[in-house]
């Protein structure tokens, strides 16, 4: 089971590198992949993780299609995971929400973080496709916290109002498993 690093890694802080474009379909990164989908399957909570998350210094990340789909009742796509790789968000609207966030990197704080409420995505799938992806609501948010994962900044960083989860909410989340 690949484990999620936590919030004192150096990992977390440096800026992940690109995937060149001729490896994306390699053993290697499908590995990385893989990797990060059983990390994030394996936690009730996860709705995305970027790779530095796994220890691995690359520019990719996943979305989970199912939790996508049980969390925002406005999103139109299959339980299919969303796999981004070298991704870099080239429009952000000017309207700003404060959203509540959380992080499989950061046991069990929250906090609001101010995020665009719309953004457009340019990357590359796992097929080796370019790809442009538009997003509103909770997956331009999981967009933006993605992002700045790769770029080695945390939520923590951009968070107001930080709170930790108590010990019986946490216990009634790992029942759920």
């Amino acid at each position: 089971m690949p484990k999620i690093v936590q919030r004192d890694e150096p990992i977390l802080r440096q800026k992940a590198k690109n995937v060149p474009i001729h490896d994306i379909e390699t053993a290697h990164v499908k590995k990385i992949i893989s990797d990060m989908q059983t990390a994030m399957a394996a936690q009730k909570d996860g709705i995305a993780i970027a790779a530095p998350q796994i220890g691995e210094s690359l520019r990719i990340f996943v979305v989970s299609g199912s939790l996508l789909k049980q969390a925002d009742k406005t999103y139109k796509g299959d339980a299919t995971d969303l796999i981004f790789i070298n991704p870099e968000i080239v429009k952000r609207s000017r309207d700003k929400k404060e959203v509540e966030e959380g992080c499989l990197s950061v046991r069990w704080l929250y906090g609001k973080v101010p995020r665009s409420t719309r953004v457009t995505l340019k990357a590359w799938n796992e097929k080796g496709e370019k790809i442009e992806r538009g997003a509103s609501g909770l997956l331009a948010q999981v967009f933006q916290h993605e992002c700045d994962h790769l770029e080695g900044i945390l939520f923590t960083d951009k968070a107001r109002e930080l709170w930790e989860m108590s010990d019986e909410e946490i216990a009634d989340l790992q029942k759920k498993k």
